[in-house]
């Protein structure tokens, strides 16, 4: 059996899959930009909830 040549909507959906794809890696590359940009700024801290321990258990002073 001979192979098909490919119809005209396989090479419109082959296009929309390609636009698709380079629009997330660029999504994906601004967020690792932004990311990274942020992080070496001089002035990065740690936010204060958790440079104090949020979600740790605490002894608290009321005896419970």
């Amino acid at each position: 059996m001979a192979i098909k040549a490919e119809h005209e909507i396989h090479n419109r959906r082959r296009g929309l899959n390609v636009g698709v794809g380079l629009m997330l890696a660029g999504f994906v590359g601004l967020i690792m930009v932004l990311t990274f940009v942020k992080i070496t700024s001089s002035d990065f801290q740690i936010p204060a909830s958790q440079a104090n321990g949020v979600g740790q258990q605490v002894q608290s002073e009321e005896g419970n």
